[in-house]
């Protein structure tokens, strides 16, 4: 699913130059669910921002679904992510004007989805989250994790076929984190590829793979304990 080449991020100002990812090169498959994880500082958020097309590389080689993105405008990688990427957010990034059921439906307004078939998705996945008696309510109105699972049916009201997550337990309590962690392994099971960010040795456990990025480069690459003891 994706492939990347010595991809290279630099960030200028007038002063300061500094290299972000530092020819990093890795592939992932169809649904593999792997972790990317490392200090403060060292590329994790940049190689989320790069690999969901919200930021483009300075060089090197990135496909997706066997096609070359890198070299994509802003319109081009827009028109890309919209059709196969959901986020997830520490943050949630929730609209709060907006109700439940207006979050979710929002990414579907975007690509130009009929109502009815608006209404059908939405009102599958907010029963699939336990979330149906909250359709009306405001974020404001959520716990945390009920903010963080309206986030999730957000990113897959699309249907697609990769989900990028930064963070998804970072402001929430354990408890709550290990009931996202067990969904996006309930979403890895069905199939989803899932690349996910995170400090946690824990939540980087439920995953397949561990990649570990250290000044912008990939220092090494591990499959985690819970695959292993799987095999």
């Amino acid at each position: 699913m994706i492939k990347l080449e010595k991809l290279t991020k630099v960030y200028r100002t007038d002063e300061v130059e500094s290299t972000a990812l530092n020819e990093v090169s890795f592939e992932i498959k169809k649904g593999e669910f792997v972790s990317v994880m490392g200090p403060s500082g060292c590329g994790k958020s940049t190689l989320l921002n790069v690999l969901g097309m919200l930021d483009k590389p300075e060089s090197g080689s990135y496909k997706f679904l066997g096609e070359e993105v890198s070299h994509l405008n802003e319109r081009g990688r827009s028109n890309v992510r919209k059709k196969n990427i959901g986020f997830v957010f520490q943050n949630f990034n929730l609209i709060d004007e907006l109700t439940v059921f207006e979050n979710i439906e929002l990414p579907l307004i975007y690509n130009k989805v009929n109502a009815s078939e608006r209404k059908k998705r939405v009102n599958e996945l907010i029963e699939k989250m336990g979330i149906s008696h909250r359709t009306s309510h405001f974020p404001q109105q959520l716990s945390g994790v009920q903010q963080q699972r309206v986030a999730v049916a957000r990113a897959l009201v699309t249907k697609p076929p990769l989900i990028l997550a930064d963070e998804p337990t970072g402001n929430l309590d354990s408890s709550h984190g290990n009931e996202v962690m067990e969904l996006m392994c309930e979403l890895h099971e069905a199939g989803t590829t899932i690349i996910m960010v995170t400090h946690s040795a824990h939540d980087a456990s439920y995953s397949d793979r561990i990649i570990n990025l250290l000044d912008g480069e990939i220092v090494s690459e591990k499959k985690s304990k819970l695959s292993q003891a799987a095999v």
